[in-house]
């Protein structure tokens, strides 16, 4: 019988240990788990941990861990995912497929035709929304690390700082993806809604990032991060 499986945001070791109140309140008064139920935690350090529902009150929740094994690995391609900012669901979608499909970093872009406006408190919130959704697409699909969700930044910027051995942005007009050699780290630049500008290509070009198309078809923003880490992963990852 599968387990439940939950991330727990603290170090984890053998013995006892009392959950975060986020984790304890789910575990307990939403799942309406009981002492002597099973379970199985992961704390985003490659190792997994299976144990036993000690205490489960509406104060405290304890778990007595008593086996610790090596998690899932890591696909041996490092994908960041430059995502252009798009609305609510579809943001919410590109995190979670993109944690589901192996990439190891992700950073919301700031791009020209880019909708959303994020500010302060709103941003701060934001990002503490989309690493929850990437923390449940975790603990769905059996990754023992969570992807880093770093903070929204302008395109100009995330180019940059960029240092993978390949970089790409997609485009309709240029080489598919199985014409570059394989990389060991991999930088994927995806517009927003609207895409980005024939300006904005040409900036990250210049920024070393090369051209590569998924096929015929035009994307969605939110379908394109699926198709193109789907691609990335049978190439060169574990697919």
């Amino acid at each position: 019988m599968r387990l439940s499986r939950f991330f727990i945001d603290a170090p984890l070791s053998l013995g006892e240990h009392e959950l975060p109140e986020a984790q304890a309140h789910y575990i307990a008064r939403v799942l309406r788990m009981a002492e002597g139920d099973a379970l199985q935690v992961f704390d985003g350090s490659g190792m997994e941990f299976r144990g036993t529902l000690v205490e489960a009150g509406k104060k405290r929740v304890r778990v007595r861990l008593d086996e610790s094994f090596a998690g899932q690995d890591e696909s041996p391609l490092q994908i960041h995912l430059g995502q252009g900012l798009s609305r609510g669901e579809r943001m919410d979608w590109a995190i979670q497929k993109a944690t589901e499909l192996g990439v190891a970093e992700i950073t919301p872009i700031f791009s020209e035709r880019c909708e959303v406006r994020l500010k302060d408190e709103r941003a701060d919130k934001r990002l503490l929304h989309w690493r929850q959704v990437a923390i449940s697409a975790c603990e769905q699909c059996g990754r023992s690390r969570v992807p880093v969700i770093h903070p929204p930044l302008l395109l100009a910027d995330w180019i940059k700082q960029s240092t993978a051995d390949l970089k790409l942005v997609l485009h309709p007009v240029a080489a598919p993806l199985e014409s570059h050699a394989k990389p060991g780290t991999l930088a994927f630049l995806i517009g927003p809604e609207g895409g980005l500008s024939d300006a904005e290509v040409e900036q990250a070009q210049g920024a070393g990032f090369l051209p590569a198309r998924l096929g015929p078809r035009v994307l969605r923003t939110e379908t394109a991060p699926v198709v193109a880490l789907a691609v990335a992963q049978q190439l060169w990852g574990d697919f």
